[in-house]
């Protein structure tokens, strides 16, 4: 396994000193498949992954990035479905507290019609002042 840790065919057939093509699978002019030249090197490393993989090893870093992500990615969609919960709830509240302010704004106006229409005060008629009031020095 090479120090970067990547374990892709292209660097199997450079670790092997092998041409890239002479790993993969080849057909023949009828369609039908045959193996190339360097396939069981292919094969080999995979039965090797595939037993890492198993152990619960993740040899390849990018595997293991890609892990990592998917699993961070899960907790953020969990994390976004909570926020869009609380989001929804608040706005819920919001609503039911303005139209509750909106009911106590009526019952004030309500009120203050009741209590000025049932006092009763007399207006005294004004009189224009025809006397005027001279200073006392």
């Amino acid at each position: 396994m090479p120090p970067d840790g990547s374990t892709g065919l292209k660097t199997l057939a450079n670790m092997a000193g092998v041409p890239r093509t002479g790993i993969y699978l080849k057909k023949n002019r009828d369609g039908t498949p045959r193996p190339g030249t360097y396939q069981h090197l292919a094969e080999e490393s995979d039965r090797r992954l595939e037993a890492l993989h198993q152990a619960g090893e993740i040899p390849d870093s990018k595997a293991a990035q890609i892990e990592r992500l998917k699993k961070a990615n899960t907790a953020l969609k969990k994390h976004l479905a909570q926020r869009d919960a609380e989001l929804a709830e608040l706005k819920e509240f919001k609503k039911l507290a303005l139209s509750r302010i909106a009911v106590q704004h009526l019952e004030v106006e309500r009120l203050r019609e009741q209590t000025t229409a049932s006092l009763k005060v007399t207006t005294l008629p004004r009189q224009p002042a025809t006397d005027v009031i001279e200073s006392c020095s």
